[in-house]
């Protein structure tokens, strides 16, 4: 399973998924069609395309791609008339396969209503849209807080080393959050100097891992006593813990 990263637009991240033993290729959420088709083209083919939710800066190529290629596009079910071209709707739980990839449907509301992850078990790698990011997660936009704290429990009972490939680059931005409420936390230190490395040559900060993010993103780790201390919520659930935070988050 070969993954290449495509930056697209301001801070969007599409992704190739190449299966070398068959020649499928893939894309997930291709935000525009010429960034994207400039990668493409080294193929010749494209054979799926995967959405992770309707909006328009993760489905903005689908139907160019579509028509150039004649590839499926394959989304929720509940997104079936919000994903443009959608050929191939997608259930909870449900596998799939692109080639010899293997991807289970993990359904991650609160983002959206139809959002979903895409998780290859055998190659431990997810794809999370604009679920779960490095340091953060999504904006709560059609679905409740108790979704979205519900879908991130799911995507961190992953295995640990699992590669986490998400929708933007908001890697600083989230890591200056975390650090505001979880100063003392050695992991977010030794990352800050990464992040920023990465940032300085102009490359992702991604991936990430499920054990990196359980270790310094605040949204994983509402059970955290200074984190409870740091907002004065120290008899709260991590559900209440949550929310606060991402409230917080949002006018940050």
């Amino acid at each position: 399973m070969i993954v290449e990263i495509i930056p697209c637009l301001t801070d969007n991240y599409s992704y190739i998924i190449h299966d070398k033993k068959t020649n499928t290729v893939s894309i997930i959420d291709p935000s525009e069609f010429t960034r994207c088709d400039e990668q493409i083209k080294k193929y010749k083919k494209l054979d799926f395309i995967l959405n992770t939710h309707h909006h328009l800066d993760h489905v903005g190529g689908n139907l160019e791609l579509k028509k150039k290629y004649n590839s499926k596009i394959l989304g929720f079910e509940l997104d079936r008339n919000r994903i443009p071209g959608i050929d191939i709707l997608l259930k909870e739980f449900q596998k799939y396969k692109l080639g010899n990839l293997e991807f289970e449907v993990i359904f991650v509301p609160g983002h959206t209503k139809g959002h979903i992850a895409f998780f290859f078990n055998k190659e431990k790698v997810v794809f999370t849209g604009d679920t779960l990011f490095s340091l953060g997660c999504g904006r709560v936009f059609e679905g409740s807080h108790k979704e979205m704290f519900n879908s991130l429990c799911k995507i961190k009972s992953l295995p640990t080393e699992t590669k986490v490939y998400c929708g933007h680059e908001y890697t600083k931005s989230n890591l200056n959050f975390c650090l505001t409420y979880d100063k003392n936390n050695i992991h977010l230190q030794k990352k800050l100097n990464y992040v920023d490395e990465k940032l300085k040559n102009n490359l992702p900060t991604i991936p990430t891992t499920i054990n990196d993010e359980i270790e310094t993103n605040i949204f994983l780790r509402c059970d955290d006593e200074e984190i409870k201390q740091a907002l004065n919520l120290k008899e709260s659930s991590e559900e209440e813990i949550f929310s606060k935070l991402r409230d917080l988050k949002d006018s940050f």
